[in-house]
């Protein structure tokens, strides 16, 4: 199911009747600037950093904070 030049030119001038020939413009820059967006966010991968894994607690599923010995004083 590929697109033939005269379906292109159909959806074309069906896309100019609805927005206005000066309105065109406004949306190619638009598409341009999200689709150059878009390939900026995807192609980035410097953001994703490793976190450290934590126990959980198996009942409520909430981190488990490690019991420390509770230091005795020594006299």
């Amino acid at each position: 199911m590929s697109l033939g030049p005269l379906e292109i030119i159909l959806i074309i001038a069906v896309i100019a009747l609805i927005f206005g020939a000066k309105k065109l413009p406004e949306l190619g820059k638009g598409l341009g600037q999200g689709i150059k967006e878009f390939k900026r966010e995807t192609h980035h991968k410097d953001d994703v950093t490793d976190v450290p894994s934590r126990p959980l607690d198996p009942v409520t599923a909430t981190p488990v904070t490690p019991v420390s010995d509770p230091v005795s004083e020594r006299r």
